[in-house]
């Protein structure tokens, strides 16, 4: 990696659904040619096991990924900030592209009801790519 790899942070409030099945996209859709993380403002304990299995449906394994506290730090290392309900707890810096994402809340839903979730994060993601790598 080089000083021009674009780095992408995810961030949601528990940092165990939606921000993870994003980073875990990207990771999947670019390899090395994006710097992916995530974090949340509030993190859960340990991730989704629904999102795990959500994602395991299309060979996507994020079971190792662990919740990780938003810091100043992670946002300032960030060329790219894509928030997921949790936009006000986000620390703005200048510079630095910001969207929000408004996304359903994977949180207590079974399977059916994370699937379209995970599928609107999938499409966005391959959006972001093409915008990323050309």
């Amino acid at each position: 990696m080089t000083d021009t790899t674009p780095s992408v942070l995810f961030v949601c409030v528990h940092n165990a659904g939606r921000s993870q099945m994003a980073a875990g996209f990207l990771r999947h859709f670019a390899g090395d040619a994006v710097i992916v993380r995530s974090a949340g403002s509030l993190p859960a304990d340990r991730i989704n096991p629904v999102a795990v299995e959500a994602m395991r449906e299309l060979g996507i394994d994020i079971a190792d990924k662990q919740p990780a506290v938003l810091t100043a730090e992670a946002v300032q290392s960030s060329d790219v900030v894509i928030t997921m309900g949790c936009g006000d707890a986000c620390p703005i810096f200048p510079g630095k592209r910001y969207e929000d994402w408004s996304l359903a809340d994977p949180a207590g839903q079974g399977i059916e009801a994370v699937r379209p979730i995970r599928d609107e994060i999938r499409t966005r993601i391959r959006s972001l790519v093409d915008e990323l790598l050309g």
